[in-house]
């Protein structure tokens, strides 16, 4: 998960959320009566949420990226419009009615894969998860994660309930990419030779925030995880590759042939270093997969250099 710094332009809402049906009102507008109406009710049927245009503008700002696990959306399983307050239903407070009045707002909108979003049965990954378990997907004890309406938060904590919008009054558990800093609940760890990436809970004092994101957003669910070490073992190539190339320039200097040719020979290899440099570098840009496993896993082999110097 990365957070996502907007500017003021991509903080405006697309005019879709707030548009007026044929009667003249708004979604919120008919979504309020609905809730006002007395006795048990059915679910509200919220739509615009769904407009093509909040689509391309979540796409955009996230880079076709789900917002929690920064998977890539393939053309199989595409975008689902996340709400990170559920709009129906609490599954964790059975007589909340939900965040019915933040169903379209643009703070409480996310771009989600399908397994991140949906509440489904994963294998899940830990430290002591054999490697031969992790690459063959063999069958493993199958538990529950995916969003769907959970939204946690701290124990005895206070919830919204309709029309507040004081956030600074509830203490959610999940992290919100809009307003938290990932990097100081979540961080990803290579465990094992050759590596897996597993994400682990981080924090000064409590860690919950962190566990309850990776549990509840399946942030070590297996498809993932192989997924994410693919995307690992790459930059590890690299790293061996930056490595061995500098060695090489250290041999071509301390041999005994012509400056001319040893100075040919020195530049190529620096060459193929800075382009190997740069594309580690590229791997930990925002608009590409699993950037911040990247740019934790690339800080670290900077500090193992520097340290070897």
């Amino acid at each position: 998960m990365r957070k996502v710094i907007r500017t003021r332009e991509q903080m405006l809402a697309p005019a879709a959320l707030d548009a007026k049906s044929r009667d003249g009102t708004t979604e919120l507008e008919r979504s309020r009566a609905h809730y006002k109406k007395p006795g048990k009710k059915e679910s509200f049927d919220f739509v615009t949420y769904k407009a093509d245009e909040v689509k391309w503008r979540l796409n955009a700002l996230f880079h076709y990226k789900c917002a929690y696990c920064e998977s890539f959306f393939s053309a199989s399983a595409p975008v689902d419009i996340e709400h990170y307050r559920p709009k129906s239903a609490v599954s964790e407070d059975a007589t909340h009615p939900g965040y019915w009045w933040l169903a379209m707002d643009w703070d409480n909108l996310l771009p989600s894969c399908i397994d991140c979003n949906r509440k489904r049965k994963q294998q899940l990954v830990d430290g002591s998860t054999e490697l031969s378990v992790l690459l063959a997907r063999q069958r493993q004890s199958r538990h529950s994660s995916g969003k769907k309406d959970s939204f946690p938060v701290v124990s005895g904590g206070a919830r919204l309930l309709p029309e507040n919008k004081n956030y600074a009054t509830e203490l959610p558990l999940l992290l919100n990419p809009y307003f938290d800093n990932p990097d100081e609940h979540i961080r990803f760890v290579s465990v094992g030779n050759p590596p897996v990436s597993l994400a682990i809970p981080v924090g000064e004092g409590s860690i919950e925030r962190g566990a309850a994101s990776i549990h509840i957003y399946g942030l070590n669910r297996l498809g993932l995880v192989q997924d994410r070490t693919r995307y690992l073992r790459r930059l590890v190539f690299l790293g061996e590759m930056l490595i061995s190339l500098g060695e090489l320039v250290e041999e071509i200097e301390a041999t005994p042939i012509s400056d001319e040719i040893k100075e040919s020979i020195t530049r190529k290899l620096e060459l193929l270093m800075t382009w190997t440099g740069e594309e580690m570098k590229q791997m930990t840009a925002a608009d590409q997969p699993y950037s911040v496993m990247a740019k934790t896993w690339v800080s670290e082999f900077k500090a193992k250099i520097a340290g070897r110097e």
